[in-house]
């Protein structure tokens, strides 16, 4: 007898939801990459630590769709619910640092 709670969410799907997050996250971790070399550049050491909290939030980001597949069926709405809001915050994150970068000011 099944309960719904043990079994694993279906891989076809998750492997479809994985790739859907994984190109929404690609493309600011590539604005990222452009910002860190900016950076580098500038010997900007201000942006160093704002770069590795995003590189940090990408990083739970990564392990979060990791853990996905592990989760029951019944928590994999909830789950991705949680991915989805990193994921935006993310995304708004480089956004915004991108736009104080260019400014020339990251700091608040």
């Amino acid at each position: 007898m099944s309960t719904g709670q043990s079994q694993p969410a279906s891989s076809h799907s998750l492997d479809q939801y994985k790739a859907e997050i994984a190109s929404h996250v690609r493309d600011a971790e590539t604005r990222l990459g452009e910002f860190e070399a900016k950076a580098r550049e500038k010997g900007a050491k201000a942006e160093a630590s704002t770069i590795n909290d995003l590189k940090a939030a990408k990083q739970n980001i990564d392990r979060k769709l990791q853990d996905l597949k592990a989760t029951t069926a019944v928590n994999v709405s909830r789950a991705k619910a949680e991915i989805n809001t990193d994921v935006a915050q993310f995304k708004a994150a480089v956004s915004d640092f991108g736009a104080k970068f260019k400014s020339g000011s990251t700091r608040k």
